[in-house]
C-alpha cells in the first residue's frame, strides 16, 4: 500500500480530526500535551485541547504532518521548532535541550509526538513519516533535529509510544546525545 505524506495545513483538519477521532487520540490530548503547561492541561478538557490546536493549525505554519493510505489519514507526527512546544524543552524532562538556548532557536526542531490510527500500526507508518519529516526540516531551514523515543515497549498498541521508538530513529540516522532517564535517549539528526 502506498503512503502519502503531507503537511498538516487547514484544509487537511477533516483529516486529522477523523484519525484522531471523537476521543481526540491518547485519552483527549489532540496532541496538545507538550504545547499547554501542566495546570493549563489539568484545567482543560478534550474540547479545550482540540479548540487548541486547531487554533495551532489555523495560524500556521503545519504543526506535522499526516501520513495517508488510500485518501485516508492513518498516522500523525507532530513536528517543527522546539520554541513550537515549550514543555518538551523543560529541564526536568529527558527532551530538554543540551544547549538552553536551542529552546528558542527556529532552526532546531523537534519531532515530539506520533498517533498512528490502530488499524494501521506495524505497517512501517512511523518509520515514512520521520522519512518525511526530515525532508520537510530541512526544506524549512532546520540544522538540527531531535527526538526523544523510547527505547523498548512490549506492546507495540502501548501509550508510551507516542514518543516513538528508538530503532525508527536509528535507521533514519539520528545518533544518541544523551540519556537522562532510562530508556529515553535524546536523539539527534544534523541536517
Amino acid at each position: 500500500m502506498s503512503t502519502t505524506i503531507a503537511p498538516l495545513t487547514p484544509e487537511r483538519w477533516n483529516d486529522f480530526e477523523d484519525l484522531f477521532g471523537k476521543q481526540g487520540a491518547c485519552y483527549g490530548c489532540w496532541c496538545t500535551h507538550f504545547r499547554l503547561t501542566p495546570a493549563e492541561r489539568r484545567a482543560g478538557d478534550r474540547e479545550r485541547n482540540k479548540d487548541h490546536i486547531k487554533a495551532r493549525i489555523e495560524a500556521g505554519p503545519p504543526p506535522g504532518l499526516l501520513a495517508f493510505e488510500d485518501g485516508k489519514a492513518v498516522g500523525w507526527m507532530q513536528i517543527g521548532p522546539r520554541a513550537d512546544v515549550p514543555e518538551w524543552n523543560n529541564q526536568g524532562r529527558g527532551s530538554a535541550p543540551v544547549d538552553p538556548a536551542d529552546a528558542a532557536d527556529a532552526s532546531v526542531w523537534a519531532i515530539s509526538c506520533f498517533f498512528i490510527r490502530v488499524k494501521a500500526r506495524g505497517r512501517g507508518i512511523t518509520h515514512r513519516l520521520v522519512d518525511g519529516g526530515i525532508a520537510f526540516a530541512r526544506d524549512n531551514g532546520a540544522r538540527l533535529l531531535e527526538a526523544c523515543p523510547i527505547d523498548l515497549s512490549r506492546d507495540s498498541r502501548s501509550i508510551g509510544l507516542f514518543v516513538g521508538s528508538s530503532r525508527v530513529f536509528e535507521k533514519a540516522g539520528f545518533e544518541r546525545l544523551l540519556e537522562r532517564k532510562p530508556g529515553r535517549p535524546l536523539m539527534r539528526l544534523v541536517l
